[in-house]
């Protein structure tokens, strides 16, 4: 079936597959250019990005300050698409192509490990679930290493699917994803494939060939991840003390399982999870086989992590990668009513949120209906709307495009999870079109650091701080080279930068307040600058 029309064909033609990577290619592009880099996250990695050059590549640092949370792989990479694409795009768009090719590697080693372990079909599943997926959306267009360590622990289960039949490729594939997982997120990332790994030994299909596959596999992940905190201890033993005290607390998380680890579950693995555990219900007296046997094992082990810390968004990640697989096997196998029912209500709620997003951008942009355009000027105060013909007629063509998906797509087996996926992408294409600027405008510092910038002369070298948040200090390095210093080490600081709240007391004693600022329409985070 050609997974974008719904024509009964072979889902293994080139129209197939190349409808499904298209939309995947637009679903990873969108969002992940045309805004500057954003609070929290996004500030800070593009952050640690911007300070890495040929000087200063070993360690990560925000604004001149080391900061080791993870290791670099991200960095180095966000760093080198953003000189590549600099001719192109502004340097902190040309970086987010780090998650953009992070999120490439995720879909197809998806699309490959489906395809190993199902069927051509099943295998084109995969990634369209998978970019359906609401946990997925912001971590893949985000500069998160969190999310592009999901691409190592995506190669790493294909690894293991390769495995039962060629132990060696499959052992040098899954040292490989060990060991970028590792990189991209640290060694709780890289402790989670080698945990399914380990398990998955017991059975015969990985038992058999173990001999030459994990000698392999254990020297490839070594020969990837042990030379950066090598290097790194050469370089500081404090900085690595630091880095790896951090990475055993992440290791051996503590929290108690409540309420909020499974509503969080619930919202972020939608629609995965309910395909998952119809698949599982429907293989539960097969579950010892390696299609299901494989996911399965990735997906309590990541799980079993996730529940055993905080209920952090970023934890609950890597179990949507087997999640995806599982729910690939199991979306062509709904009940005939069930299926129904997923099909009209993935129609109903997106066409629903098609319309409200169209509704929000007109209000914008004409002021009327002027109730609803007060619900956008409100919270972002000067905000001025513009939207430009190429990006209107884009919106417009994936209305169109939504349209025709809805009208024209005939019944079959796939029809309501490639339907679930189109709606989801155009939503997503019209929320990046016609509400990214609003959005921009009120999560950006770059206005906050313009003002710094223009109250600070050019020749001051020492600028203190108290209060100053990571992700602030990070934007005003990146917008106006704005580098501050702790004030117990700002004795010859003549300039304090203070992060506060609004109706915080101003006087500050032995400085003169010159200025407060704050993003647009921000009512609890107010940034001071004070004059010795």
């Amino acid at each position: 079936m050609n997974f974008l029309t719904g024509r009964q064909d072979n889902p293994t033609t080139p129209l197939a597959r190349l409808g499904v990577a298209l939309l995947c290619l637009v679903w990873l592009l969108a969002g992940a250019f045309g805004h500057d880099p954003w609070k929290t996250d996004d500030a800070l990695h593009l952050g640690a990005a911007w300070n890495m050059d040929l000087d200063n590549w070993l360690v990560p640092r925000i604004a001149g300050d080391p900061w080791l949370v993870s290791p670099p792989l991200y960095h180095w990479l966000a760093a080198l698409t953003g000189k590549l694409f600099g001719f192109l795009l502004p340097w902190h768009d040309g970086a987010r192509m780090a998650s953009v090719l992070s999120g490439a590697g995720l879909l197809i080693a998806l699309h490959q490990t489906a395809r190993r372990l199902h069927d051509p079909s099943t295998a084109l599943a995969a990634p369209m679930l998978a970019i359906g997926t609401f946990g997925l959306l912001v971590p893949l267009h985000d500069a998160l290493p969190a999310g592009a360590a999901l691409a190592g622990f995506a190669t790493a289960l294909l690894g293991l699917a390769i495995w039962r039949d060629r132990p060696l490729a499959g052992g040098l594939i899954f040292g490989s994803g060990i060991g970028l997982s590792f990189l991209l997120g640290g060694l709780h990332n890289a402790a989670l494939p080698l945990v399914t790994g380990l398990l998955l030994s017991i059975h015969p299909d990985w038992r058999r060939g173990s001999l030459l596959a994990w000698p392999v596999a254990a020297g490839i992940a070594l020969l990837l991840a042990l030379p950066w905190p090598w290097l790194l201890r050469q370089h500081s033993e404090t900085l690595f003390d630091i880095w790896w005290t951090a990475e055993l607390a992440g290791l051996f998380p503590y929290g108690s399982v409540s309420g909020n680890h499974f509503e969080q579950l619930a919202w972020a693995s939608w629609p995965l999870l309910p395909l998952a555990l119809w698949n599982l219900w429907l293989e539960r007296r097969r579950l010892m086989q390696p299609q299901t046997m494989l996911p399965l094992v990735a997906t309590l082990v990541a799980l079993s992590a996730y529940i055993s810390g905080a209920a952090q968004a970023q934890a609950l990640l890597p179990a949507l990668v087997p999640l995806a697989l599982l729910a690939a096997a199991g979306a062509s196998r709904l009940r005939r009513g069930a299926a129904n029912a997923f099909d009209w209500f993935g129609m109903m709620t997106f066409t629903l949120l098609a319309a409200l997003i169209w509704l929000g951008g007109i209000a914008m942009l004409t002021g009327e209906p002027a109730r609803v355009a007060k619900n956008f000027s409100k919270p972002v105060p000067g905000f001025i709307p513009d939207v430009s013909v190429p990006i209107m007629l884009l919106a417009i063509a994936a209305t169109v495009g939504w349209i025709a998906v809805m009208l024209r797509t005939p019944r079959s087996t796939w029809r309501a999870a490639a339907r679930w996926s189109v709606g989801f992408t155009t939503a997503w294409i019209l929320l990046v079109a016609l509400w990214l600027p609003w959005i921009d405008y009120g999560k950006t510092y770059r206005s906050v650091s313009a003002d710094f910038r223009a109250a600070i002369p050019k020749d001051t070298h020492c600028i203190a701080r108290r209060g100053l948040g990571l992700a602030q200090r990070a934007s005003l390095d990146y917008f106006d080279g704005i580098r501050t210093v702790p004030q117990a080490r700002a004795k010859d600081c003549h300039f304090l930068i203070m992060q506060t709240t609004r109706g915080a007391a101003k006087d500050l004693a032995g400085w003169h307040l010159l200025m407060e600022t704050s993003r647009p329409g921000d009512k609890s985070e107010h940034l001071r600058l004070y004059r010795r």
